[in-house]
């Protein structure tokens, strides 16, 4: 198994129309969430991933493992709770490119995590642990599920990589911030936002982000900004530097961009890439799932991310 990770997963509704929510009449369904889009996004690409998760015992929470299962992902750590439901959200398209996004995921089955979910035989059985600051963030259980991954993790000498991927409204500012810099020194490779970096250590420069973390103990971090590509920067290997962002002609949803960047970042790591290379792949794909209405909709295969990479007329950089 090349990628394991823990997290939740929810059917996701998006009205047929823009505008605001209250006047739509129809919606589509699809499957979304941030680990099991980083992980689809890897298995498109060839690698073996699995989830561990739990949902609710109920037809979206089959919908997802169906799905899930059918992009190639294992799902057999993924556990069916009779007591509690499959979380779902809507994305509400305002206007434009500007996303609102409403959760309804409040003492859902994933929320139930636990130590206890962690299979360990499963988990040594990966080369790289894939986390994000979501999944702490739903329930004390779950931070201790997150934790007690990262100490079996260690232990079989797995990569941790963590995506603080903060969501605000899950929990205090206080709490946000410790336990993401908790986990941040746990962990090998950590991709923050220049807007988390901001809330993590009052700066939004990239190499400043950086070295505070490094601080902290991992030993490669990659800053992404958005449009305009990432920065990266190891220390075992002394390199640093920024690769440009991939400009789209219309942006149709940004929401998983930064799943899509996450997986193609591992990814080239995982085929033996150089860090400068294997993030110009992460912007690639970040760009690719920005120009498809959907979470997993962009995620390209090998073929297709290998046409975009050679394509001039479709991308400027």
């Amino acid at each position: 198994m090349d990628v394991i990770s823990i997290g939740e997963a929810m059917v996701l509704f998006t009205p047929e129309t823009s505008g605001p929510m209250r006047y739509a009449r129809d919606y589509t369904s699809r499957i979304a969430g941030a680990e099991i889009n980083t992980l689809i996004g890897l298995a498109k690409l060839g690698h073996e991933t699995g989830w561990i998760s739990r949902v609710g015992m109920d037809e979206f929470g089959a919908m997802l493992k169906n799905a899930v299962r059918g992009e190639g992902v294992d799902v057999s750590e993924v556990a069916a709770d009779d007591e509690a439901p499959t979380g779902i959200f809507f994305k509400e398209n305002v206007y434009g490119d500007h996303v609102r996004v409403h959760y309804y995921r409040k003492h859902s089955a994933a929320s139930f995590l636990n130590p206890e979910s962690i299979n360990e035989a499963y988990l040594s059985k990966g080369k790289v642990l894939y986390i994000t600051g979501i999944t702490p963030a739903l329930s004390d259980s779950c931070s201790k599920a997150v934790f007690q991954a990262i100490e079996i993790a260690k232990k079989h000498k797995l990569t941790i990589v963590f995506d603080p991927n903060i969501r605000y409204k899950l929990w205090t500012e206080e709490k946000a911030r410790n336990t993401i810099l908790q986990i941040a020194g746990h962990s090998d490779i950590v991709f923050p936002g220049t807007s988390e970096g901001e809330f993590l250590f009052g700066t939004s420069h990239p190499e400043e982000i950086a070295d505070a973390l490094h601080e902290l103990g991992p030993d490669t971090i990659v800053v992404k900004k958005g449009e305009e590509g990432a920065y990266y920067s190891c220390l075992s290997k002394k390199e640093q530097g920024h690769v440009g962002g991939f400009r789209v002609k219309q942006v149709i949803d940004p929401v998983g961009a930064g799943d899509g960047f996450a997986a193609g970042v591992v990814s080239g790591l995982l085929d033996g890439f150089a860090l400068k290379e294997s993030v110009t792949r992460g912007c690639a794909i970040g760009a690719m799932v920005t120009m498809v209405n959907g979470d997993i909709e962009g995620l390209p295969d090998r073929k297709t991310l290998e046409l975009f990479l050679s394509s001039k007329s479709d991308v400027s950089r």
